[in-house]
Formats: structure tokens, sequence, C-alpha cells
């Protein structure tokens, strides 16, 4: 439906590179008009510019920082419409493991289970690196929906998108607090969405697989590889692909949409 949010403002966090860069130049395409959240100042310039919107640097773990751009995007464009709750930050040295995760793997299938290694991704997780995940992934998603729904309330209308994770629904051993972080981001979705579905506000979240972005950086050829064996088809997701589904989610099509969980992996078999 060509045009089918005109005129409609889409506020999108982590929109200067990757998913949330994708579902900006994907929701413009439609007419809406784009406010870009990023850390990176550049990158949410240069996206801005491209679809004729507007730009705001802060960190979304800051709520004041959040509720202040929310406020001032609502003054200058006149309401809210949309809410996507993309940005986030994929677990920090997620390679330096892999090649005793491997070797464990052959000796599990070899059942030579005593003489497996400890992992220890729990044990040697800090509590900066815990506090970080959670702040930045679901109190970031919690901050986008209260600053939304400000202004959604009164107008009776609005639809938000949280970007969760295949690791919301399937927990991986390997990266406990981004599980836990994107399992909350579920929960949060579900809880809201049951308050405001009869004020005419949609809310659903989006689990992706493994998508080829900026986020996967850090991780390495082996793991990569070891990920997609794991895809049914074949190879990680492209961010325009994940961008269709927020179009769908923000869009006229899914009126009936709300408090769901939508996994968007190729077939990933976690």
């Amino acid at each position: 439906m060509a045009g089918a949010l005109e005129g409609q403002v889409a506020f999108i966090t982590g929109a200067g590179s990757g998913l949330g860069e994708a579902a900006a130049r994907r929701l413009a395409a439609d007419g809406a008009i784009i406010v870009v959240n990023d850390l990176d100042g550049g990158r949410a310039a240069r996206v801005a510019e491209s679809v004729g919107g507007l730009a705001f640097v802060f960190d979304v773990a800051d709520a004041q920082a959040f509720d202040a751009a929310v406020d001032e995007a609502v003054r200058q464009l006149g309401r809210l419409d949309i809410m996507v709750n993309n940005a986030g930050v994929a677990p920090r040295d997620v390679s330096s493991k892999t090649d005793r995760q491997i070797k464990n793997t052959v000796l599990r299938a070899e059942g030579r289970i005593d003489e497996m290694v400890p992992m220890n991704h729990l044990i040697d997780l800090s509590d900066e690196e815990w506090d970080r995940m959670l702040r930045i992934h679901l109190h970031g998603a919690f901050h986008g929906c209260r600053a939304a729904l400000r202004h959604m309330q009164p107008a009776r209308r609005g639809r938000i998108v949280n970007i969760s994770s295949v690791l919301g629904l399937q927990p991986s051993a390997g990266a406990p607090h981004y599980s836990v972080a994107k399992a909350g981001i579920i929960a949060l979705t579900r809880a809201v969405a049951s308050e405001v579905a009869a004020l005419g506000i949609n809310v659903n979240a989006i689990c992706p697989g493994y998508i080829d972005t900026p986020l996967l950086t850090p991780f390495s050829e082996i793991l990569r590889a070891a990920i997609v064996t794991r895809i049914g088809k074949g190879r990680m997701g492209r961010p325009e692909e994940l961008a269709e589904m927020v179009r769908f989610l923000v869009g006229p099509e899914s009126t009936y949409c709300t408090g769901d969980v939508f996994s968007v992996s190729g077939g990933y078999m976690g």
C-alpha cells in the first residue's frame, strides 16, 4: 500500500545503521516522516538527511534524554504515530571462546561428556556488562514505550514495535545477559499491549534471527559460519527483510495485531 504512512511521524532508535536504518528508509518510502536516533551523530545526520527527517543523538538508557527528544520531535512535527525501539548492542568478546565451544561440541558428539571444559560464560560476566546490556535493551525499550505513550494515549492512536531477538525466545548459554534483556522486552511488549489496546494503540515485538548488520562485526568468520549452519535458509538475514516486518506492524494491514511476538529467523534452530 504505497503512501499508506503518508504524514505519519515515526521515531526509530538506533537508526544510524543496520536494521534501524533499513526501517527508516522503508517507512519513509511509504510517506512517513522519520525521526532518527543514534549515538553516532554523523550516522544519525546522514540517515535523517537522506530521508528528509530529523536526527537526535542520545543514549536510550538515559530516560530524560529520551523524553526530551520525543517531546521536541512532537513539538516540531505536531504528532507521534510510530515508535520503533530498535537500539541495541551485541555481547562483547563473543568470539574469544569459539575454539573451546567447538571442542566441547565434538566431545559431546563423541559421548566424552566428562572431558568437556567449562565455558564460564556466566562466571566471566561482569556486573558492568550485565547492567549495560539490560540498560540499553530493556531499559531503552521501556523508556521508548513510556515516552511514546505520553503522546499516543491522548491521541488514542499509535503503533509501537519493540525489537527483541530469537534469543529472547530460545535463550543462549553464550549470552545470558543478552537473552534476559531480549526476553524482558517480550514481557514488556505484552504487558504494555494489554494496557493500551482499548486506546487504539498496538504494541508488538519482532524477534529477529541473525541479521547481517554492523552489530555482528565482533563475530569471527568461524563463529559466523557456525551460526549459518543452524539457519534453515542457509544464510543470515538482510536488514531490508526485517524492515518489511516493521512496515507491516506499523501499517494498516496489522490492525488486529497487538501483544503479539513475531519471529523472523530464516528457520533458525538454536
